[in-house]
């Protein structure tokens, strides 16, 4: 069978880093085909996430993986990172060398509309900036993804940035209205509901490392981690950490068994308190045709499972 392609949008970011090093298993394997990797500002600014994603891919041997910078702000909204979540090069307190960019100057919308092409599955798991550009300007070529996959929101639920916002929908609030109101075809969201389900931590950590056996990416997971940890544990949540993004890939793959229920979601963009709020009609009180596929549950045991044996994969020795 010909192997899934799979375009990526993220804004590495640490969950961003392992949504990476999952695909980047998966690639290696055959199991999917990574066609790009783009990034948009969100977590930190978008040279700093760009430089991010080319060090992991490097890390995990796909120097071939084409990478490119979206755009580098919100639309309408001033651009605000989160290095204090992060660390300030948005790899906990690791340090990406300036030399880890991208070998070529790529338009990012090639790289989209060359994805499309390829009924490619996309995978949205930053700020929706970029998306919702390239739906807007490409509408053509979106509607040739496959399937659309994306984490954000925080839907019927208490936010991880306000009361009520989480915070890729409240980075850039007005491209997370716009993309769900606009879009042509369901949207497969999985908010904050569940992704703050999955939980890594120490004893899961090492397990990782275990598998990874001696590839350079086990070297670098403590550096990474550590800093996530520990700001979980000073927000309330443990020595621990919620990985979003991850989780988000594989059910976008089908790789996790997980509930989903069709409805109409919206995206405020103001007034500020309500910023990025998402809500989903899950009554039907509004009379809309449905955007989105909202992810209500997921198997968490089996996600933790699956990227055991991703980890596994990829510590493999490149000539088996």
């Amino acid at each position: 069978m010909t192997a899934q392609p799979v375009l990526l949008d993220c804004d590495p970011g640490i969950d961003d880093a392992l949504a990476l090093i999952y695909l980047a298993a998966l690639h290696r394997a055959g199991e999917i085909a990574l066609v790009g990797v783009t990034t948009t500002a969100g977590n930190v600014g978008i040279e700093q996430t760009t430089r991010n994603a080319a060090y992991i891919l490097q890390l995990c041997g796909l120097d071939e993986v084409l990478v490119a910078a979206g755009l580098p702000k919100p639309s309408q909204v001033e651009l605000v990172t989160t290095p204090e979540t992060h660390g300030p090069s948005g790899l906990g307190y690791l340090s990406v060398p300036e030399e880890h960019t991208p070998a070529e100057n790529l338009e990012w919308t090639s790289i989209w509309t060359e994805a499309a092409g390829r009924n490619a599955q996309l995978i949205v798991t930053g700020p929706l900036t970029n998306a919702a550009h390239f739906a807007a300007e490409h509408a053509a070529d979106y509607a040739c993804f496959s399937g659309v996959t994306v984490m954000g929101g925080a839907v019927n639920y208490p936010g991880n940035t306000t009361p009520t916002a989480e915070w890729n929908f409240w980075v850039d609030p007005h491209a997370a209205r716009d993309f769900f109101e606009s879009t042509s075809r369901p949207i497969t969201l999985c908010p904050l509901n569940v992704t703050e389900t999955m939980l890594l931590g120490p004893t899961q950590l090492e397990r990782l490392r275990e598998a990874l056996a001696q590839h350079p990416v086990a070297d670098v997971l403590p550096e990474i981690m550590r800093f996530y940890f520990e700001f979980h544990e000073a927000h309330g949540s443990g020595y621990q950490a919620q990985i979003h993004d991850l989780l988000t890939c594989m059910v976008a793959l089908q790789k996790v068994p997980f509930f989903s229920t069709s409805t109409t979601v919206r995206v405020v963009s103001e007034p500020e308190w309500l910023r990025g709020t998402s809500v989903a009609d899950l009554r039907g009180h509004w009379g809309r045709p449905a955007n989105a596929a909202l992810v209500t549950a997921v198997d968490v045991d089996s996600a933790h499972r699956e990227f055991l044996r991703a980890a596994f994969l990829l510590g493999l020795p490149v000539n088996l």
